[in-house]
């Protein structure tokens, strides 16, 4: 969970481990290489010796003391132990009845994942235990779903009651139809899915998801409750049958290797210029992309505050999937799903929703930014800390920019969002003091000033038009390179490369 902190990437170690998973995966060269040059991928001795020395922050976790746990709900980084789930639920008034539990998503269903998953559903089958919740599996890739269904993992699961979707992202990017819940009721889940984000995995704003390991998500789902301490009581089942898990355990890699499945992977033509892509005219589902505008060489002036965001915005928040999902080859009609989740500090009553400054009306957030640039205005939207956390979802940066934003400007970014956001020609801004956040009001005019001189590490100047005649300026900082400018200035990261190619 990386991204979620604003980490760009995170490193381990390479070890004997790593070389046999390259190897077990068909990558024998690359662990040659690493093997050879593992010294250049380990900590120097001076850094193990003294860490504090190099690095900004130190966190020890003893591995002995880990307990399994759930995050949740609504984020990733609210955690409590099981021991403690019970009671906090009770005290917040969660649903204690898991209306569904899911394993799954690409990073926590590997091999060992599955296979831990199923030690689990081995000891309860042995006692003729089955899920007290519906239990539905997404493989994370065709590879690991034959391999778990040749060793039999796959048939553990089943003979609890688990029920296997095809391999793919699946509920945890909202490709869920749920005919159990109704619009709006309140029930909670667990998952082992990557995020948690409020309406993210079935659209439902009353769904309350919590995080788990595969293994802990499976023994939830023999409880049926959020108010059952597996780690430490006895499950449960018809007859009053008990069961009191042992901790799960699972080999690293199949030993007989894995079973590749069935490929679908088409090659591409060697020579892509000749060949054509054609859309159905009128087509709702694709839509040929034209290029973003190029920088026209003048400072941003009279840009319109479509929103300002107020506390988290992820990227579900700005361009949620599920249902909308199917339009990501239709650029026009995604970006009708902008800032839809998004918290404006403007307009409390209902989320994603804006105001016209022409006229007072509360707007939906999309449908404003379209008024606006069928009107020729073009806007800034304002953001909190951590903007853009979560999925590294590249519409979300795709939809400001083709809906006339010309620059967001945040308290902080998620790394990820920042970086998509450059790429399609958007400026990034930070505030230097947090606290000019404050200054911004819904009706205000606002200049970028200082795009001429845009450099590495020099600051711009942002002037606010105030409709009571007052002005307010102050600095913002961006962390463009000279090759992100390139992109701003040629209206994105594709204008540039294909101009680069001639």
């Amino acid at each position: 969970m990386g991204a979620e902190i604003g980490a760009t990437c995170s490193l381990f170690e390479y070890d004997d481990r790593i070389g046999a998973y390259l190897r077990a995966t068909g990558r024998d060269a690359i662990a040659a290489l690493a093997d050879a040059n593992a010294e250049m991928l380990r900590n120097d001795p001076e850094v193990n010796a003294s860490p504090e020395d190099f690095y900004d922050q130190v966190i020890d976790i003893n591995l002995d003391e880990l307990v399994p746990h759930l995050v949740g709900p609504h984020t990733p980084d609210l955690d409590r132990p099981i021991s403690k789930v019970a009671a906090a639920a009770r005290a917040e008034g969660y649903p204690l009845e898991i209306s569904a539990a899911l394993v799954g998503s690409c990073t926590n269903s590997s091999y060992e994942d599955i296979g831990r998953a199923a030690h689990v559903a081995r000891q309860a089958s042995a006692k003729g235990l089955r899920v007290k919740s519906p239990l539905l599996i997404t493989p994370g890739s065709e590879q690991v779903r034959a391999t778990i269904e040749r060793d039999g993992l796959l048939a553990d699961l089943e003979a609890i009651g688990a029920t296997v979707l095809a391999n793919a992202c699946g509920p945890c990017i909202g490709q869920w139809q749920r005919d159990d819940i109704a619009p709006g009721e309140a029930n909670s889940i667990v998952s082992s899915f990557n995020r948690n984000f409020p309406k993210r995995n079935d659209g439902n704003p009353g769904t309350l998801s919590f995080i788990g390991s595969p293994e802990t998500v499976v023994a939830m789902a023999l409880t049926g409750r959020l108010d059952v301490d597996f780690t430490r009581e006895p499950i449960v089942g018809d007859g009053g049958v008990e069961v009191l898990l042992e901790a799960p355990s699972a080999d690293e890699l199949p030993s007989r290797g894995f079973d590749p499945g069935e490929s679908g992977f088409i090659m591409p033509a060697a020579d892509g210029s000749k060949v054509s892509v054609v859309i159905t005219p009128g087509s709702d589902r694709l839509e040929a992309l034209v290029p973003f505008s190029a920088w026209d060489g003048e400072d941003f002036s009279g840009l319109r505050v479509l929103m300002k965001a107020t506390g988290k915005c992820t990227t579900d928040h700005i361009s949620p999937a599920g249902q909308w999902l199917k339009y990501r080859g239709h650029l026009t009609n995604i970006s009708q799903n902008l800032y839809i989740g998004a918290n404006n500090a403007f307009s409390l009553d209902e989320s994603g929703q804006g105001i016209d400054v022409r006229d007072g009306s509360v707007v939906a957030l999309p449908d404003l930014a379209k008024k606006y640039k069928d009107a020729g205005i073009a806007w800034i939207a304002i953001g909190d800390e951590n903007f853009g956390e979560g999925s590294s979802r590249e519409h979300a940066a795709m939809e400001p920019r083709y809906m006339g934003g010309r620059a967001i400007l945040v308290r902080s970014f998620a790394r990820i969002h920042e970086a998509n956001l450059k790429k399609q020609g958007m400026l990034p801004l930070t505030f230097v003091h947090a606290r000019d956040y404050e200054r911004i009001r819904f009706d205000d005019s606002v200049d970028v000033n200082g795009l001429a001189e845009l450099a590495p590490d020099r600051n711009l100047t942002v002037t606010l038009h105030h409709t009571d005649g007052t002005e307010e300026s102050f600095e913002v900082h961006h962390t463009m390179s000279e090759e992100h400018i390139g992109w701003f200035r040629a209206g994105s990261a594709l204008n540039l490369l294909a101009a680069q190619r001639g």
